[in-house]
């Protein structure tokens, strides 16, 4: 049994609430949109030299590196999954650490992530292909900030959209969902709200 938190949205604003919600998850997914770098980027790497470059990354491990899995697992106290990948706002630094489309398997669950990816009846460009390439049972998206958990009954696929956890968008819910993946069953999903 895997414990999941699926997150999407952040724009820059990760509220401490997620780690209270997430206590319990064995692994964290972003759907993209972080908003924030988790590292320098090649440009800057390039022109520092190293002792700098450590110093800086150091510095950057506090502000900015939230969006790593050694972040997560410290403050959850365990060791952690974290798997994302990157959205239409995120810049450089953030497309060299995660990809556009991910696919993996969860026990017995193939996964496939990409954040503009629309849902069942309207998905984007391309998705449809690669849920069917993939075998997938299971897409995640974000992008639209609305919460979605539905199931396409012409695929075998549950999708799910986290909505957005961030304070920047049009949205006035921010929203996290929690759930379990079981062998080749995924159960006991909660759509959480976060409060202010």
């Amino acid at each position: 049994m895997t414990r999941i938190g699926l997150i999407s949205d952040t724009h820059g604003y990760l509220d401490e609430a997620v780690f209270e919600h997430f206590k319990n998850c064995d692994e964290v997914w972003h759907a993209g949109d972080f908003g924030v770098s988790p590292s320098i980027s090649h440009k800057v790497r390039e022109n520092l030299e190293e002792e700098v470059i450590d110093k800086l990354k150091n510095e950057f491990e506090d502000e900015i590196g939230v969006w790593q899995e050694k972040y997560f697992s410290k403050k959850l106290n365990k060791k952690i999954i974290f798997r994302a990948v990157y959205g239409n706002i995120d810049d450089a630094s953030i497309r060299e650490v995660y990809p556009e489309k991910l696919f993996f398997t969860v026990e017995k669950v193939n996964v496939f992530m990409q954040h503009i990816g629309g849902y069942p009846g309207r998905y984007s460009k391309g998705v449809k292909e690669d849920i069917i390439a993939n075998k997938s049972k299971l897409f995640i998206s974000g992008h639209s900030h609305i919460l979605k958990i539905m199931y396409d009954d012409r695929l075998q696929c549950l999708h799910m959209n986290a909505g957005a956890a961030g304070k920047q968008g049009w949205h006035k819910i921010r929203t996290l969902i929690r759930f379990v993946i079981d062998g080749d069953v995924m159960k006991d999903c909660e759509v959480i709200k976060l409060v202010g």
